[in-house]
């Protein structure tokens, strides 16, 4: 909540009128009358889905649920939209510098295995510079995000 998304959006839009090669995505929260049910993930190409939704808390669930707090992940729909775009980025040829937003590599988005595999390949390739969200570490560090944090190839910028 302190405007990590909107400032990707604002950096997004100078580039991409700048004529800068650019793919990714941003996490955007979903309200209804005036509450928050959700977050959607938005792809740069325009696409959208699910990416949780509020759901009353359950003892116990006949499917394996991914919930954070009252979030529950729709990690089918995530993949769906995200893998293919990271994937695009990742098998683009090293010829011309390319950016890749990932807004966010949060709680939510790391219970995709394939995800993590993908941001990896994504920051090993020499092609692509990603612009990328990272939350602020509290409670149980996320193995992902601290990798991210530590690496020499990596500037981070509080946004407060």
């Amino acid at each position: 909540g302190v405007g990590k998304t909107t400032l990707i959006q604002k950096v997004t839009q100078a580039l991409k009128s700048s004529g800068v090669p650019i793919d990714g995505f941003y996490t955007q929260e979903v309200r209804e009358g005036g509450k928050r049910t959700g977050f959607d993930v938005v792809t740069l190409s325009g696409n959208r889905g699910p990416l949780s939704r509020v759901s009353p808390s359950s003892g116990s669930s006949a499917s394996r649920e991914y919930r954070v707090g009252q979030y529950v992940v729709d990690l089918v729909s995530f993949e769906q939209l995200v893998l293919p775009m990271l994937r695009n980025v990742n098998h683009g040829g090293d010829t011309e510098k390319r950016i890749c937003v990932i807004d966010e590599i949060g709680k939510m988005e790391l219970f995709s295995q394939a995800f993590i595999q993908a941001v990896r390949q994504t920051l090993a390739g020499s092609g692509t510079v990603v612009l990328g969200t990272i939350p602020i570490p509290k409670g149980k560090p996320l193995d992902l995000v601290e990798e991210i944090r530590s690496r020499k190839d990596v500037k981070v910028f509080n946004v407060s």
